[in-house]
């Protein structure tokens, strides 16, 4: 066979060019985002400091006494879930506090926040006065509880209060208050709408925030007073109603002075220096899981049984928080 005819022999490929590699930080642009973390690492560190001293410790406390039988004088001793059966197995008085607590989170908060938002709808409505009227709400706000509640239940004594002297004038029966067990929680209740001083300041504010233009388009719509409150301001000022709701959850799951002092005065005990106070008088009707908590802890020096519960505490006010803030709620707006 020819030259020419003979096959011709493929060309050897031609090797492929290496990637360059990714050149190396310097050691200035390093120096850079080190100093960039250290200084968010700084103006995080109060909150870190804060949490972890005030929240995290304590928690994680709270979880390993659980699990311990101490007294704050010997050395804690391991007894695994004897506390928690005991609580919810052989403590009497775990479920009228329980009861007392919720029915203290769903009345007293719900009414809360009706009445100070009604409050704070009023004194924006109002013409002349403004001043007058909004101290005159905010004032008992700052009475400290312990005297807030001693005057209340001077007021409300069935015996010699003023109260019962004026129902009794028009005619009308004077209920026990403090003192009968029906009325005892709806008397904190009333007791908690006279200073309502702090959600009428926050839902006012709210209120004068909603755009005047709004309104005016629904005027010129030709709607009422309910159709522009459904539809102007109750969707302005439902972050506010959120907020007012879930704070007044936390701090009703720890209602301990006002119910404590409340008790022990209408029972005509005097309250002293080294007195020891059981709480939940009359017939355990104003008892408070955070009183249960005091008693156990500090009273009876059962510090195990006393972190169950307020590990029962935190779980409870955990879930309903997490469930008031979802969407399904209806107190936030859904999103497009």
């Amino acid at each position: 066979m020819s030259l020419a005819e003979s096959p011709e022999r493929p060309a050897a490929a031609a090797p492929r060019p290496k990637k360059p590699a990714p050149p190396a930080k310097a050691p200035a642009l390093r120096r850079k985002h080190t100093r960039q973390r250290l200084r968010t690492l700084g103006f995080l560190s109060p909150w870190l400091v804060g949490f972890s001293v005030f929240f995290g410790y304590p928690l994680i406390a709270t979880v390993y006494f659980s699990f311990m039988h101490y007294n704050q004088i010997q050395q804690p001793s391991f007894v695994g879930l004897r506390n928690w059966k005991y609580v919810f197995t052989q403590m009497p008085l775990f479920g009228p506090a329980l009861w007392n607590t919720l029915w203290l989170v769903v009345v007293m908060v719900a009414l809360r926040v009706v009445f100070g938002l009604g409050i704070g709808m009023l004194v924006t409505k109002i013409k002349s006065g403004v001043g007058l009227f909004r101290t005159a709400f905010y004032l008992p706000y700052l009475a400290p509880p312990v005297a807030a509640t001693v005057a209340f239940v001077f007021l409300l004594n069935p015996g010699t209060g003023p109260v019962n002297e004026l129902l009794d004038a028009v005619g009308i029966p004077a209920p026990g208050w403090f003192n009968d067990a029906a009325w005892a929680k709806p008397s904190l209740v009333l007791l908690s709408l006279w200073g309502i001083g702090d959600l009428m300041v926050i839902f006012m504010a709210a209120l004068l925030d909603v755009p005047k233009e709004q309104y005016e388009a629904a005027e010129l719509d030709g709607a009422g007073a309910v159709a522009k409150f459904r539809y102007v301001t109750w969707p302005s000022i439902t972050p506010i109603v959120m907020f007012a709701v879930v704070t007044g959850v936390v701090q009703t799951m720890q209602y301990y002075t006002q119910a404590l002092v409340a008790g022990k005065l209408a029972s005509g005990v005097n309250i002293g220096p080294g007195s020891v106070i059981q709480p939940g008088y009359p017939d355990h009707s104003t008892l408070t899981v955070p009183q249960l908590v005091y008693s156990l802890g500090f009273q009876n020096f059962n510090t195990g049984a006393a972190c169950v519960l307020s590990l029962v505490l935190f779980v409870i006010a955990m879930a309903v928080t997490t469930l008031l803030m979802r969407k399904r709620a209806g107190l936030l707006p859904a999103e497009d």
